[in-house]
């Protein structure tokens, strides 16, 4: 989520500076054994000083030096799923909205509702293209500063902050009252994620993080800094994602570290991120969502509000839900050790090809391989054999139910 205010309570005003929308894709995420060779201008979160000086193998992703892990990404999957993980997801860009036009301004550029979201209630949402293609998925929140002020704030990809920000920009009307800011660089982002994180973060916050309802938040007041705490995250755990000023991150974080050795908190990089989201078949922009895909196809009816209602791709959403043709999401688990990659061929047990792979892994949790990929219709009900070839070898697969895996 969002947000980096100063002592006065006021947002920090900054020239929007614009993350690159390419990032390379492996093992986990796409990176290479050994990492990939950083060139250029990297962004850095102002937690990299202490990733880099603790052991966080720095990467190239989407422009900005992340950690993909501190040694093993299996441990850091597991720490997640049994005690509790810290990320800094600082990358996410992270924009404010004010004035008294805010929501119905959002309201315009989301596939959900946002005129009726109740303060201090979160949405995921998607951003789509008139042809009604996916421009990104974000999290759009409505919170209150603590002098009671309403704001709105929208969390976007690193991968896509250059094109939402330009989208948004194209979109403004004179004619409404609306201000809008991107506070990226001027906060960090911090997720708690685990059994245990409510616990952690409850010692750090000053209030109880599990008397919030899933998906809501709210503003809190530390050393007369403004941290925003809430209820959400990208690992299928229970958790918080906190928002802080940049220059208390670090202290925050070793705060966080400090209070979990107790209940053997690790420190956590994309890789298990990614793996971890993938077991709970969260989509990732550039997998199972982009320009290509029309929002009807991914298997989020929730995100998508219709009736009554005109925002970029509106119509071409409704009209793709007549369409029986496309292809549709489905997970796949595999027997064996053999992992399915991106772009990798779905295949009937009679070797047609029917649909393609958008996200493969081995599921620390589950022990097996699992994917998800957009198959024909035809072949998507759970339960059906089929396979994915694997550098010219079918390997077995088997249609299962989304999530992969559910917490308790």
């Amino acid at each position: 989520m969002l947000i980096g205010y100063n002592q006065g309570m006021e947002p920090i005003l900054n020239t929007v500076h614009l993350a690159g929308t390419a990032y390379s894709n492996s093992a986990a995420l796409g990176f290479t054994a050994n990492g990939i060779a950083m060139t250029g201008s990297l962004e850095k979160t102002a937690l990299h000083d202490w990733h880099a000086s603790h052991g966080g193998k720095m990467v190239d992703f989407a422009d900005w030096s992340m950690p993909v892990h501190y040694g093993s990404i299996t441990e850091e999957h597991l720490a997640a799923r049994q005690h509790v993980a810290l990320f800094d997801v600082s990358h996410m860009g992270r924009l404010l909205f004010f004035g008294k036009d805010a929501a119905r301004f959002l309201d315009r550029l989301t596939t959900r509702k946002v005129i009726d979201l109740k303060p201090g209630r979160i949405r995921y949402s998607l951003i789509t293209r008139d042809d009604g293609g996916v421009l990104d998925d974000i999290l759009v929140y409505h919170l209150q500063q603590p002098d009671g002020t309403p704001f709105f704030g929208m969390v976007v990809n690193a991968s896509n902050r250059q094109q939402i920000v330009h989208w948004i920009q194209e979109h403004e009307a004179a004619a409404l009252d609306v201000n809008w800011v991107d506070e990226t660089l001027n906060s960090a982002m911090i997720a708690v994620q685990g059994p245990q994180a409510l616990e952690l973060a409850k010692q750090i916050c000053g209030f109880d993080p599990a008397t919030l309802s899933y998906f809501s938040g709210r503003s809190i007041v530390i050393d007369e800094h403004m941290w925003v705490v809430s209820r959400t995250g990208y690992t299928g755990e229970d958790g918080v994602e906190l928002v802080v000023p940049a220059e208390v991150a670090e202290s925050v974080w070793c705060q966080f570290m400090s209070a979990g050795e107790a209940v053997s908190v690790r420190a956590a990089g994309l890789g298990a991120r990614d793996t971890l989201r993938l077991e709970a078949a969260m989509p990732l922009y550039g997998h199972e969502l982009s320009c290509e895909i029309n929002a009807m196809q991914t298997g989020l009816p929730f995100a998508l509000s219709l009736e009554d209602r005109i925002f970029p791709g509106r119509d071409a959403i409704a009209k793709a839900g007549d369409d029986a043709s496309l292809p549709r999401r489905i997970g796949l688990q595999l027997d064996g050790r053999r992992v399915p990659r991106q772009n990798y061929n779905v295949v009937t047990t009679a070797g047609e090809t029917i649909g393609e792979v958008t996200s493969g892994t081995f599921s620390p949790t589950l022990a097996c391989p699992i994917a998800m990929a957009y198959v024909q219709p035809s072949y998507a009900e759970v339960g059906t054999e089929l396979a994915i070839d694997i550098r010219g070898q079918q390997a077995p697969a088997k249609i299962v139910k989304l999530p992969f895996y559910q917490r308790p």
